[in-house]
């Protein structure tokens, strides 16, 4: 059976990001334009840091696509840190190392963990890896992976949902995905909007950080995709697994969620009705697209909360690694809030694991043959 997988590498202020990506059919015409869109669009936001004013991302395809086409060999991106070179030129100009040692943990990151589980004596070498600076590199992966979806027929979107505790108009939220992204926070309610504005520029005046909710929504997927049989193969595990290896992400829901809780069994399924042609259909989407671990058909809904990040102007309370006394924790150049930024993340890993399920089931080398499998596939099922 044929698997999509990918693999990334690379610091903060290390050079660059790299990925490799296996498993992607030949035939796929990749749009490198949209792919730069979604790397763009990562780095917007109200209340992001002064690091998204030194990064401009660009990918850089280094191997498995041809004349804009993928070959079917394993496809290597790449995307420069700007960074990097500040860095050099700051050693070059005052002889200091790139980034002084690191020794007061930040509570809520990798820092302290790191340190012990790898034996490190400077934070830095645990804080470079666990930087949500590798999501540029998941987006890239996932704009290839929302390629495929689109030559299948699929599309997938995000939205913010709620920042810091003040929530979108879920009237205006189902709005067209080129209005929200030409939306600072990702969110079509503009009333909304400016009250989140406000709350993280109090925030941020406070030395503190926001955090959220963002959902991402896949339309015309199959059903059939995953599978009942083995724990490790539900696609709603899959799923929420995905969403769950985002930095700062602390919970996943499906369609209704957590809401479940409050209502009858009666109230909390999605019943069946046939159409005039005997066909199968549902009147709501509670489940989310998602029954015994296999989409259903129906729109894929899936939502994550973010917490607020834990790089404080206003530093918390710590531990010295080397001095072993308290201290204020270290302050690195951080965001106040960047759920937009994750509600893009997390586009971008829906998109993988949905194109990754399509890889698995129409196990084809080339995108002519995936193609003519999924319409027969399609007219299977409608036919039963």
């Amino acid at each position: 059976m044929s698997t999509l997988r990918f693999l990334t590498a690379g610091e903060s202020h290390g050079p660059s990001l790299t990925a490799i990506l296996e498993g992607v059919p030949a035939g796929l015409a990749l749009d490198l334009e949209r792919i730069d869109r979604d790397l763009a669009r990562r780095q917007q936001g109200y209340g992001r840091g002064g690091r998204m004013k030194i990064e401009t991302d660009k990918v850089k395809i280094l191997s498995g696509v041809r004349f804009g086409e993928t070959i079917g060999s394993p496809i290597t991106l790449s995307i420069e840190n700007r960074d990097w070179q500040n860095w050099q030129e700051r050693m070059a100009a005052f002889g200091e190392p790139h980034g002084d040692k690191v020794t007061a943990a930040r509570p809520g990151h990798a820092d302290l963990t790191g340190v012990k589980k790898y034996a490190r004596e400077d934070i830095r070498d645990i804080l470079e890896r666990a930087s949500a600076r590798e999501t540029a590199m998941r987006v890239a992966v996932g704009a290839v992976a929302k390629e495929l979806l689109l030559a299948l027929g699929v599309t997938v979107e995000s939205a913010v949902l709620d920042i810091g505790g003040i929530a979108a108009d879920s009237a205006k939220r189902e709005a067209g995905a080129a209005q929200r992204a030409a939306s600072e926070l990702n969110c079509c309610d503009s009333e909304a909007q400016e009250r989140m504005k406000e709350r993280i520029r109090a925030a941020k005046e406070a030395g503190d950080t926001l955090g959220g909710i963002f959902e991402v929504r896949v339309s015309g997927v199959p059903l059939g995709l995953g599978s009942h049989i083995q724990w490790d193969r539900r696609l709603d595990a899959r799923l929420a697994a995905a969403m769950m290896s985002i930095q700062a992400i602390k919970g996943v829901e499906i369609g209704a969620g957590f809401g479940y809780a409050a209502l009858l069994g009666s109230e909390a399924h999605d019943e069946l009705f046939c159409d005039e042609d005997g066909r199968a259909y549902r009147r709501t989407n509670r489940a989310g697209g998602l029954e015994g671990g296999m989409t259903n058909g129906e729109e894929i809904v899936v939502r994550a909360v973010m917490k607020p990040i834990p790089t404080l102007m206003r530093p918390l309370h710590s531990i010295d690694i080397e001095k072993k006394e308290p201290v204020l924790a270290s302050k690195e150049r951080s965001d106040v809030c960047a759920v937009p930024a994750a509600s893009v993340v997390g586009e971008a890993m829906a998109a993988f694991v949905i194109a990754e399920a399509f890889v698995e089931k129409f196990d084809s080398d080339n995108m002519c043959d995936m193609k003519a499998d999924i319409e027969a596939y399609k007219k299977r099922t409608e036919e039963t």
